[in-house]
């Protein structure tokens, strides 16, 4: 069993970040909520309705962009108007206007295996928002990027995050990038997973990087860290 009991809410707009250790069940509950897989107890609902099938209103973007390597950046973001059978010209609009937002307006028309891994991360979600779905899914997006390009990914994610609000649930194992992306972080026991403790996290908006240096941001990822560390999945070790 993945999880055990889990309990928990996301409000209309919210920034939500689920925080805990590997394999106790974050991505399973992520796939739970978009009806991608069936819980084998409890509910879930989106929007009021609940789920009990694949949720049409999502937009997921995981650890792998799954980029199609033979259609161009914005062919790949075009798929969500193609399956969906939307306006193709207001979807494309859309798309670059999207792409311009996370700084990639001059790789419409270059491939996948032309961009670095941070860039193949932007496009797919930009794919994931063409459709302007309420819900925002994102497990781990950035997780197989380095230091730096986690940054401006984060950046990026927030500015798109602030234009319209989409309610957003977002895994991570890292501490530092729940605590500037969230409005509010659940974190999650070891597996079988359920939400140990939930931190409302009151910084001002728009964040710059400059605000994790602060005294707040600091006590906020004390805050979660002593969880982790009274869970055990936190240890010193003697050198």
């Amino acid at each position: 069993m993945a999880l055990d009991s889990v309990d928990l809410s996301v409000g209309e707009h919210e920034f939500l970040s689920i925080l805990g250790p590997s394999g106790c069940g974050k991505s399973t509950l992520l796939m739970i909520i978009a009806g991608l897989l069936d819980p084998t107890g409890g509910s879930v609902a989106v929007g009021g309705i609940p789920v009990t099938g694949p949720v049409t209103d999502v937009g997921i973007v995981f650890q792998r962009d799954l980029l199609f390597d033979w259609r161009t950046v914005l062919g790949n973001i075009m798929l969500q108007a193609e399956i969906r059978h939307l306006n193709r010209e207001e979807s494309r609009a859309t798309a670059l206007d999207l792409l311009d937002k996370v700084g990639l307006a001059d790789f419409a028309d270059r491939y996948p295996w032309e961009l670095s891994g941070g860039m193949r991360q932007r496009v797919a979600i930009c794919r994931a928002l063409l459709h302007k779905a309420s819900l925002l899914l994102l497990d781990e997006p950035f997780g197989a990027l380095d230091a730096l390009t986690r940054d401006q990914m984060s950046l990026d994610l927030q500015g798109i995050w602030w234009t319209d609000r989409r309610t957003t649930v977002f895994v991570t194992h890292s501490i530092a990038e729940a605590v500037f992306l969230s409005d509010r972080v659940a974190v999650m026991s070891r597996r079988p997973g359920r939400v140990v403790s939930e931190v409302t996290v009151d910084l001002p908006r728009p964040r710059t990087l400059a605000a994790r240096d602060s005294a707040v941001f600091a006590d906020y990822e004390r805050r979660i860290r002593k969880t982790l560390e009274d869970m055990g999945v936190l240890k010193e070790r003697a050198v």
